[in-house]
């Protein structure tokens, strides 16, 4: 197994020893408020997937700490990205320079966490990202406070990818999502076939929220491709799914595959549009008694079982509160090595440790879409196939690119 490079702990000054033995160590809050701001798709195309559900998830951490860690309250504050990379960037600024927020969390859509870490960056706030998945996040656009938790582009490509190869299909065809998103998990699945020794017939870039997906999948269908990969997610996946089946694609031989698939975006299309799809995942509600507990939970909460985006939200926020507990300050630069520090223990991640770079490390689970006979009720909807372990799942850390710099 490779060894992940995990960041120290800050070590105690003499001058801090000093004051220790002085006095009682005090927490140190800014603001005597930790404020969490839940950034995100909240009436889009991504809104099911993460939403008010990732803010109810949030929540759930919070109110774990009985909504006060250090002696301070822990507030949720949430607002609505809108899929815009310059909504979410203005927000952001707002929010950490006038609203005493003192850490981002979710911001799926690749392009806004970009640029959201940009800014998060030069702030010295941290940044729990859940919903996004290029790979730069924790590679060549790392930094020091940005935590990538739930999943990336390289592990779909990872699990999704060598799972359908093993089985034979080595031709592939892209339809594309045309953002920093779409791009990656395209990049990353072309590398991880290439790798393996199949082809790639061509691709094909729709725009972000596409309605008609018929011309894009008669290109595909017309490549005589083994396998379509849907490099896109949310509603642009429920309804290109939906449209393939239209077409008759899967019936005339060739594989869908669903590189970034939601339990929401199952849901939407039912399992007799989805059933035998294979995909990858970082959290599935029925995969043991603690997943099952907290889902319960969430439903009674959210009216739907969580998607990985929720759950990975739930955890990323608790290991936070629970740094900041340990480390006494919300400040970023001992928060951030704290939380380096401590291993991710809860019902989303067994043993789960964050590297330098940002990546947090923990086991993925390739999953198939059952069909509506195998399926005993609602949400009942994956048969997992295998564990996928964390150094397998996700790139090593040496590799990513990364390069910190405070």
């Amino acid at each position: 197994m490779r060894t992940l490079l995990l960041a120290g702990t800050a070590m105690l000054t003499l001058a801090g020893t000093a004051i220790s033995i002085a006095a009682p160590a005090s927490a140190q809050v800014s603001d005597n408020v930790i404020r969490i701001g839940v950034l995100n798709d909240r009436s889009g195309i991504y809104a099911d997937l993460a939403g008010e559900g990732s803010a109810i998830a949030a929540r759930m951490a919070a109110e774990e700490f009985g909504n006060k860690v250090a002696g301070a309250p822990v507030e949720i504050v949430v607002a609505d990205h809108q899929n815009k990379a310059d909504i979410a960037a203005s927000k952001a600024r707002e929010w950490v320079d006038t609203g005493g927020v003192d850490v981002i969390a979710d911001v799926p859509n690749s392009a806004a966490a970009l640029a959201v870490q940009g800014i998060t960056k030069d702030k010295k706030r941290i940044f729990l990202m859940s919903g996004p998945g290029a790979t730069a996040l924790s590679g060549a656009q790392c930094s020091p406070y940005g935590f990538q938790w739930t999943y990336d582009n390289y592990a779909m490509a990872a699990g999704t990818g060598r799972a359908l190869y093993e089985q034979g299909k080595k031709k592939w065809f892209f339809v594309t999502a045309d953002y920093a998103f779409g791009q990656s998990l395209e990049e990353e699945t072309t590398k991880m076939v290439k790798s393996l020794g199949g082809t790639i017939s061509g691709s094909v870039r729709h725009p972000l929220g596409t309605s008609d997906f018929s011309s894009f999948l008669l290109q595909a269908q017309g490549s005589g491709a083994d396998v379509i990969g849907l490099a896109n997610a949310g509603g642009d996946t429920v309804n290109a799914v939906k449209q393939a089946a239209e077409f008759g694609i899967t019936q005339s031989g060739q594989s869908l595959a669903g590189l970034l698939m939601f339990i929401s975006d199952v849901n939407a299309l039912g399992l007799q549009s989805a059933q035998g799809l294979m995909l990858t995942t970082g959290f599935y509600w029925d995969a043991d008694d603690q997943t099952r507990e907290w889902s319960k939970k969430f439903e009674a909460k959210a009216g739907k079982k969580p998607t990985m985006v929720q759950a990975g939200v739930y955890s990323a926020v608790k290991h936070y509160l629970k740094a900041v507990e340990a480390a006494k300050t919300d400040d970023a630069d001992k928060v951030a090595a704290k939380m380096r520090e401590l291993p991710v223990e809860d019902m989303f991640a067994k043993k789960g440790k964050i590297a330098a770079n940002g990546r947090m490390f923990h086991d993925m689970y390739l999953a198939q879409v059952k069909t509506p006979a195998e399926s005993k009720g609602a949400w009942d909807y994956y048969k997992i196939v295998k564990t996928i372990p964390a150094d397998t799942a996700f790139m090593d850390p040496k590799q990513s690119g990364c390069t910190l710099v405070k």
